[in-house]
């Protein structure tokens, strides 16, 4: 399929004129997917439409404050819009995902690489966050932001940002976020439960995380790696792992950092991590994955020495990239 690209007016009209709206988060969610879909959620409710949110996982208890909605087959979907989901391998294959993932009539995303899955795509790449799209489609669907709708939409563009830390932020991106405290998003209860708050089971995950950490590549690349096993054993939920994906990179001298986390069925969800410059994107696309230059990720089956071996083939080719660029400074 090629996907037709549409402006926020066009995206806007399109759902304020659907009926029976799923709306389709990426899986294993993060902030950004789960609040764009509760944004969007409320705001078609408050249009007085019938709408629902799917996912391959169900929503982590860090972003159970947004009361969303989770479809249960009470009604059959007459538009299907996938929210920061940059490819059709990330929706996943569990909760009667598939059926509907196979025909998206709408994708609003910011990733630059974005697979064109959908029919119609809605896409910023400059945006930090898929909330600051939605943010945009919200208003010209003609709904005022109160409280709820800020909220959901402050958790994306916080966590997709690292609390404004990674390069993706912009000056944009820091108004987007005033208006939205303007309208009721409450910033200081929102950072403090996204970044402030950790479950015994993510520190006994994160000193595992540490435990396992080792230098590559001339100590320009650090990798941790967790095993299921003990993923599980400590019953850490996902969206408690996604802040460990920036540890290795702020280590002092480190430009590209992996993070490695096998999943269930003995494959492993890489994030990469990188210093400015170096292309996390370049590195992860290579490997069937995508995302953005500074912050992208992939899945990579087969054992630990493998996927690790791979990976470090990737970062050395975009590490000798930068040196070649950088020879004659």
């Amino acid at each position: 399929m090629t996907t037709e690209f549409v402006d926020v007016q066009t995206a806007a009209q399109r759902l304020r004129s659907a009926r029976n709206v799923l709306i389709l988060c990426h899986k294993n969610p993060d902030g950004d997917t789960i609040g764009c879909a509760g944004a969007l959620y409320l705001a078609l409710k408050s249009l007085g439409k019938t709408a629902a949110v799917l996912c391959n996982n169900h929503i982590p208890r860090l972003y159970d404050y947004m009361g969303i909605s989770w479809y249960d087959g009470s009604f059959a979907p007459g538009f299907v819009v996938a929210v920061d989901v940059a490819g059709s391998q990330l929706f996943g294959d569990r909760n009667g995902v598939p059926q509907y993932a196979a025909h998206v009539d709408l994708c609003i995303d910011h990733h630059a690489s974005n697979g064109g899955y959908a029919f119609e795509t809605l896409l910023d790449a400059n945006a930090a966050a898929a909330c600051e799209v939605m943010t945009a489609v919200i208003e010209a669907m003609g709904v005022p932001l109160d409280a709820a709708i800020a909220g959901c939409l402050y958790t994306g563009l916080a966590t997709d940002t690292g609390g404004f830390r990674f390069s993706t932020t912009t000056a944009a991106t820091h108004r987007i976020a005033a208006h939205l405290m303007e309208a009721g998003a409450d910033a200081a209860w929102l950072n403090q439960r996204l970044f402030e708050t950790r479950s015994r089971a993510r520190m006994q995950i994160e000193l595992a995380a540490l435990q396992s950490l080792r230098y590559c590549l001339g100590g320009r690349c650090a990798v941790i790696a967790l095993t299921w096993d003990q993923i599980e054993a400590t019953g850490v939920a996902a969206a408690e792992l996604e802040d460990l994906t920036s540890l290795p990179r702020s280590i002092e001298g480190v430009k590209v950092g992996l993070t490695l986390r096998q999943q269930k069925d003995g494959s492993f969800k890489v994030s990469v991590r990188t210093d400015e410059d170096i292309d996390a994107c370049a590195i992860a696309q290579r490997l069937g994955g995508g995302g953005h230059p500074r912050a992208a990720g992939c899945e990579i089956s087969g054992n630990l020495d493998n996927a690790c071996r791979a990976l470090l083939v990737e970062a050395e080719r975009e590490l000798n990239r930068f040196d070649a660029a950088h020879a004659d400074n």
